[in-house]
């Protein structure tokens, strides 16, 4: 499948840049921090689970972040995220493995790699908690990539953006999904794409919200449709990072899981 021709130019890009990285030069083992453990434990003091991103830039914010990453990690875990996600994704994203493997010795959360894996042999280009497989690109291999992954030792979150994804990343086995929000067609969001897909996820499933989620508001109606956590990038990286972090973990905190 050539996921690119359905998709907006910008993650055209992405994807042929993603193509041509490579992965390292040794097989990766990981010990990996629990990512449901952290919610649950975000949960039991009064917090919402939030993975907070760290992502200098994207396609689709204006500017650049260029504070050093490390601190932006530590005011985010003190602002009360649950997990970080780091952006390793160079060209578009300003990220890099290096950034990673230094916020994930700073920190005591679970630290999810987000980047554009295609081939197995990406998956050891650095060591992290989770990794990120969107269902949409990787098509047929996602059931070989998911157990290569966890081989590895990672966990992994499956991004779906519909509920035909989320039937294929189900039938791979996957055990903690995330619904994007965004459509990567015309790259606009709305929440209701996870309202939508939401109730087809099993209970035992980890569910996570991504994309689009701006304000306490938000953060609310992502908890009442059934999301166990939520992904945050550039709400929290624009402005005082701590601050945003705890404005969100700190919203609708006692919403009832649905």
């Amino acid at each position: 499948m050539d996921a690119s021709e359905e998709v907006a130019p910008a993650v055209q890009s992405i994807l042929s840049a993603a193509r041509e990285r490579g992965g390292g030069d040794e097989r990766v083992a990981v010990d990996a921090e629990s990512l449901p453990a952290a919610f649950a434990d975000a949960e039991a003091d009064g917090r919402v689970p939030v993975i907070a991103e760290v992502k200098p830039t994207s396609p689709t914010t204006e500017g650049e972040r260029t504070d050093d990453p490390v601190a932006l990690a530590e005011q985010m875990v003190e602002g009360g995220a649950a997990a970080l996600s780091v952006l390793t994704e160079p060209e578009h994203f300003g990220g890099s493995p290096e950034n990673l493997t230094k916020i994930r010795e700073a920190v005591d959360v679970p630290v999810l790699r987000k980047d554009f894996v295609l081939r197995e042999e990406q998956l050891d280009t650095v060591e992290a908690d989770v990794v990120l497989l969107i269902a949409r690109f990787v098509g047929d291999d996602l059931a070989d990539l998911l157990a290569a992954a966890r081989d590895r030792g990672f966990q992994v979150l499956v991004e779906v953006h519909d509920r035909d994804e989320l039937t294929r990343a189900l039938d791979a086995g996957a055990a903690v999904v995330g619904v994007n929000n965004r459509d990567l067609t015309k790259l606009e969001v709305d929440l209701a794409t996870f309202e939508e897909v939401a109730p087809a996820v099993p209970e035992d499933v980890t569910l996570i919200a991504e994309s689009g989620i701006s304000t306490p508001d938000d953060v609310v109606r992502m908890r009442e449709a059934g999301a166990d956590g939520l992904l945050v990038g550039s709400a929290i990286m624009d402005g005082s990072v701590r601050e945003n972090t705890e404005s969100l973990t700190r919203a609708g905190s006692q919403v009832e899981d649905t």
